[in-house]
């Protein structure tokens, strides 16, 4: 089974901490599964570091204010793909009013590089008035070991999805939860430092190509003549590129 199946199963061991203020007491079996996770996955790429940073960053925006918690995760430099392309986010916080109430977020998909230095999540938000929606963000281990966000984007889904059927957990049931379903894909290190052959790029104009600093991790972004905003992140996976993130989101109102 590869690394990134037990760690997806793993996670919610690994973030409990973060839920509930205090780490659990794991069992024997729990230990078992933690253990094969870190014996099969390079020791400073864990996918799980990235979730509990979107779990600190979603809780920051409901307790100290959207816009505040985005300046206090952005890196140096930090790009918001608006509705026009890209920009530097800093300065446009800095003329920003915290909204009454905050989006709420939570990442389903990480991909990271081998050397754990870059990763990229994906996820759904959902809007204070119920609209709900994609986001991807790109995120860089800065000189302290903290990792902060490079990249942003996100927006509502067009058209609108009917609303989830409300449904009551029976006694007996199964339930599986959000944390549960968080897939990790980590990216392999080539053997022996072996040369990592270049993926393909983006054949379309008006966009924006980025490679982590160990070549087995690559981003993009491309803004289309129609306001479509399209993201995509490959990773090196034994031998080969392989699409780890792929999303487009289409301007409201398209």
């Amino acid at each position: 089974m590869r690394a990134a199946l037990l760690l997806a199963a793993a996670l919610p061991l690994m973030l409990a901490a973060c839920a509930s203020g205090g780490p659990p007491k794991p069992t024997k079996r729990q230990m078992a599964m933690i253990d094969r996770v870190l014996a099969t996955a390079p020791g400073a790429a864990q996918p799980s570091t990235i979730v509990a940073a979107e779990i600190a960053f979603a809780r920051d925006a409901q307790e100290l204010g959207q816009w505040t918690a985005f300046a206090k995760y952005a890196a140096p430099g930090a790009l918001l793909h608006g509705s026009k392309g890209p920009f530097e986010i800093a300065p446009w916080l800095a003329t920003q009013s915290n909204p009454p109430q905050a989006v709420t977020w939570k990442a389903r998909t990480v991909v990271m590089s081998c050397d754990g230095a870059l990763a990229v999540s994906q996820g759904r938000s959902r809007e204070p008035d119920g609209t709900v929606g994609s986001f991807v963000t790109v995120w860089e281990r800065q000189p302290d070991g903290e990792y902060r966000y490079v990249f942003d984007v996100g927006g509502p889904d067009v058209p609108q999805p009917p609303p989830k059927p409300k449904i009551e957990a029976q006694p007996g049931d199964i339930v599986v939860t959000e944390i549960d379903a968080i897939q990790g894909l980590v990216a392999t290190c080539p053997p022996g430092g072996g040369v990592i052959p270049t993926a393909p790029r983006l054949p379309m104009k008006n966009s924006g190509i980025h490679d982590s600093r160990d070549g087995t991790l690559r981003w993009g972004w491309a803004h289309k003549d129609d306001g479509t905003r399209y993201f995509l992140a490959e990773y090196y996976y034994e031998g080969r590129w392989l699409k780890g993130i792929e999303q487009s989101l289409v301007p409201p109102g398209n």
